[in-house]
């Protein structure tokens, strides 16, 4: 059974049992920042399971990409040396949100694998919770009877198991429970049963293949009791990587259909084959692993750079460019690897063939940066190597890790990597220290009121969903049922205090997709009136108002009468529609590449950041502006409408690279093309925009440019700006403003005619100008010497007219010291036959030394300079002494 048949066949099995089939989310968890990447199944449905969010079907079945390659869940050194080790990978679950529990998991799994998959039983043991005093949680007796009566098995294959393997945790709190593990016994291994003693653990030849999770227990406090929870849920998986090397009866995941054509493309780009030679097989399972990590991650707006995500993906990477130069590809290689996984993997993952070639110019142009510096950086390593091993040191220091890392790209692992192949440790201790004070000198000093968002994060828990007025008003009343003044929850706020507040419904749009809060204004009918800055979504769907007490008392329980800021918001609609607009145009005219990878929409302009490889021509930027502008004159109506994720979809409306979707989701249209899922506000008609300009376009980051914009009055107020600019130019220049530009290329012609002039006559003037400097020249120790001093500082001509000297002397020093108003250019220059016998960087330190500067250079030339040109007559004459002295020696 191939794969792609595993994968379908589990999603099918558990469709057909009332399961709704939800696409895999992201490898960008949304919203969680206690995760770098999805690690697990689940993860897309923690909400649920905390009750944060409600589905309206209570059962679901994925197949999840995953990444496990940074943090606590860190695969990386493994990968490829071991048979089921992996970066990325898949896991596909079946869950139940309070609906069905033990019996139909365990039913369900096992009918499952061994009637529609058709695994023998005799090859399979299961695994159960054996129970933990400490904790109170009794051997999960149950599911061992339910195992017993669904697989006929004998009690000796179903094996009690401590709490370390075999109970679930979220975290120190939150939802929790035992598990049963399914393990399948690989053929071609010696025969035994598994160790059910965890510290002599004897599981060779086993791999384990399901793991059934029965959340039954809630942890309220970090080291608090254990609570049953009311609605017991399932959350189970099962690698589709294992399940298929089981299917496809080899022992190693990279054996399985999922990564044979990754290692074939490899091995033909290496000129190799695979299973040839032990350390060659090892850089070829590396490489196809880390490529597809590499095309998931960027598929999911993830791109090479120097932190968080972005940095696990750049070491990942290069990691596996480095072992392309192991197997000794010389030539960037590892966008055609990328390109197979594309191939490979688009049906299952439509996102990897929508993006195909933002990972292709990704990948492409993340190797060549590598390799450009590949060779400096292992250079430079090796010098430090023979240092080391000269001092008799065997430890790399944590700077010269980091100077490797911050100069020349080289992830920290990698150099351990190439250290340990040479005998070397490395400090880690002081790498971590350097990294951590670059970071802190980088970061910017953010003070968003950290202790009132997590008390209102905090109380959000306990809230409803805030229910949102704002598309159809811009006026409602509310009711305020949570309110925080200087960080602390209070009960009332009186005039004066800062405060944030949340109500059970609000017209204020809060934070979201780019789109930044609403301001306004609430008022109670006793008086009170709070001025409104900004709204957010701190937890869930709560909308928090964050604002000041301008009059009266705000106490919880009052009735509001919430109005938003009518003129910021309708700046705020007409910038986010042509966010839309400018996202399609960018598509039209520069590639479907285009992708957007962040976004800001204020009311005083908008920002888009999007995947693009170059910078916009003037051409492209115009092209772009005519198209958005004609949607504006075209005035469609804006429509919204709220679908089924898998209909939108469908219909082409397009996601924002790594946005969290649920089942349902807002569609809106702008003009007549614009189809995206957002939540945001938007005009009611395209004219409303009024106008849209481009006031700037720019790289940000690797393969991620950045356009900012203005329309409506924004666009009004920039154009005048510009008009009052050039007509404050055009007014000092005595020209009309649309005559500047031929005025200022007269102007310019004027001032390069002068510059010729000017230059001419410094260079007369360095030259001793009616003085010949030539008849200054002195024989020293049978050598011609020439020290003497200008009227000009400039270095340039000072250097030309020291080569022009030196060519006149033939052979002899020459020392110039051009004096300015309150400096002093200093050069000295020797012939190339005398510099075995003088050096012009020696007569330059002698000279400098006198005129209170310094300098230096090579042994034919050398330059400085001092600020007192007092002293210039006595460093002349140093330099003659100097050169009597030396050579005379």
């Amino acid at each position: 059974m191939k794969a792609a048949q595993v994968r379908s066949t589990f999603l099918d099995f558990f469709a057909e049992r009332g399961h709704e089939r939800v696409h895999s989310s992201s490898l960008v968890p949304a919203d969680d920042p206690t995760l770098l990447f999805t690690n697990a199944g689940m993860v897309q449905f923690k909400d649920v399971f905390t009750g944060h969010h409600k589905r309206g079907i209570p059962r679901a079945t994925t197949a999840q990409k995953c990444v496990r390659a940074g943090g606590k869940h860190n695969d990386l050194d493994q990968v490829g040396k071991t048979a089921r080790h992996h970066t990325f990978f898949e896991m596909l679950g079946n869950f139940s949100f309070g609906d069905y529990f033990k019996q139909d998991a365990i039913t369900w799994a096992w009918e499952l694998l061994t009637q529609v998959y058709g695994i023998d039983p005799d090859r399979l043991v299961l695994t159960v919770f054996a129970g933990d005093e400490h904790m109170g949680v009794p051997a999960d007796d149950e599911a061992r009877t339910l195992w017993q009566q669904v697989s006929g098995l004998p009690p000796a294959r179903i094996l009690g198991m401590p709490k370390s393997e075999n109970f679930w945790m979220m975290g120190e709190t939150g939802p929790m429970g035992p598990c049963s593990e399914i393990h399948y016994y690989m053929p071609g291994t010696p025969a035994g049963m598994p160790s059910t003693d965890p510290e002599h653990a004897s599981w060779e030849g086993w791999v384990e293949i399901w793991n059934l999770v029965f959340m039954q227990y809630e942890r309220r406090d970090p080291g608090g009791p254990l609570h049953k929870l009311p609605a017991p849920s399932i959350d189970t998986g099962a690698g589709l990587e294992r399940v298929t090397s089981v299917m496809q009866g080899v022992s190693s995941n990279y054996d399985t259909d999922l990564f044979t054509p990754l290692l074939a493309t490899t091995a033909d780009i290496a000129g190799t084959r695979y299973g040839a030679a032990p350390e060659a097989d090892v850089s070829m399972r590396v490489i196809a692993d880390h490529a597809r990590a590499s095309a998931f991650l960027i598929a999911d707006g993830v791109f090479p750079d120097k932190s968080d995500k972005e940095y696990v993906l750049r070491r990942i990477f290069r990691r596996a460019v480095r072992h392309g130069k192991l197997l000794g590809i010389e030539e960037p290689f590892m966008h055609r690897v990328c390109a197979r996984v594309v191939d490979e993997m688009k049906a299952a993952y439509p996102e990897l063939a929508e993006r195909a070639t933002v990972i292709h110019e990704i990948t492409l142009e993340e190797e060549k940066r590598f390799r450009a510096t590949l060779d400096r950086g292992l250079g430079l390593l090796e010098e430090e190597f023979s240092r080391l091993r000269a001092a008799g040191d065997k430890t790399v220091p944590g700077d010269k890790v980091f100077q490797l890392y911050d100069t020349f790209g080289f992830p920290d692992d990698l150099t351990e990597i190439i250290a340990g192949e040479h005998g070397f440790d490395l400090d880690q201790a002081g790498f971590n220290e350097a990294l951590d004070q670059a970071r802190a000198r980088s970061r910017q000093a953010h003070n968003t009121g950290a202790g009132a968002d997590e008390l209102l994060k905090s109380l959000a828990d306990e809230l409803e969903a805030t229910r949102f007025l704002g598309y159809e008003h811009t006026e409602a009343d509310g009711r305020v049922l949570a309110l925080a003044a200087a960080g602390e929850q209070a009960e009332q706020a009186e005039a004066g205090a800062e405060v944030a507040f949340v109500c059970d419904q609000t017209p204020f749009y809060a934070e979201s997709g780019g789109q930044i809060g609403d301001a306004g204004e609430a008022r109670t009918g006793a008086g009170a009136r709070v001025e409104i800055a900004d709204t957010k979504k701190l937890a869930g769907d709560v909308f928090v108002h964050f604002g000041r007490v301008v009059e009266g008392t705000l106490g919880v329980g009052d009735e509001l009468r919430l109005a938003v800021d009518v003129d910021r918001r309708d700046r705020i609609r007409a910038n986010h529609s042509a966010t839309h607009l400018l996202h399609l145009a960018l598509k039209r005219h520069l590639g479907d590449h285009v992708a957007q990878k962040g976004s800001l929409v204020a009311p005083d302009r908008l920002r888009f950041d999007f995947a693009h490889f170059s910078p916009m021509s003037v051409d492209e930027t115009r092209q772009v502006e005519d198209w958005v502008n004609a949607e504006i004159r075209a005035n469609a109506a804006t429509g919204t409408e709220v679908l089924p994720f898998a209909e939108a979809k469908q219909r082409g409306a397009v996601a924002m690279f790594g946005e969290k979707y649920g089942e349902v989701v807002r569609v809106v249209t702008i003009g007549n093309e614009s189809l995206e899922f957002c939540g945001g506000t938007h005009v009611r008609r395209a004219g409303d925009i009024g106008l849209f300009k481009i006031v700037s376009e720019a790289s940000v980051a690797q393969g991620v440019r950045r356009v900012e914009a203005v329309t409506g009055v924004g666009a009004l107020d920039y154009l005048r700006r510009l008009e009052g600019e050039l007509g404050e130019v055009g007014s000092r220049l005595k020209v009309a403003p649309l005559e500047v530009v031929g005025r200022v290329e007269k102007l310019q012609d004027e001032l390069r005619a002068l510059e010729r002039e000017v230059s001419g006559l410094k260079a007369k003037l360095a030259a001793g100008g009616s003085r010949d400097l030539m008849s200054e020249v002195q024989e020293i120790a049978g050598v011609k010497v020439l020290a003497v001093s200008t009227e000009v500082d400039d270095a340039k001509t000072l250097r030309e007219t020291g080569d022009s000297l030196r060519d006149r002397l033939g052979s002899g020093v020459l020392v110039l010291a051009g004096v300015g108003a309150d400096k002093v250019t200093l050069i000295a220059m020797v012939t190339k036959d005398l510099t075995k016998r003088i050096q012009a960087g020696a007569v330059l330190k002698a000279v400098a030394e006198v005129a209170g500067g310094r300098g230096g250079g090579r042994p034919d030339m050398a330059q400085g300079g001092s600020k007192d040109p007092a002293k210039v007559p006595a460093a002349l004459e140093r330099a003659r002494q100097y050169v009597a002295e030396t050579l005379a020696d």
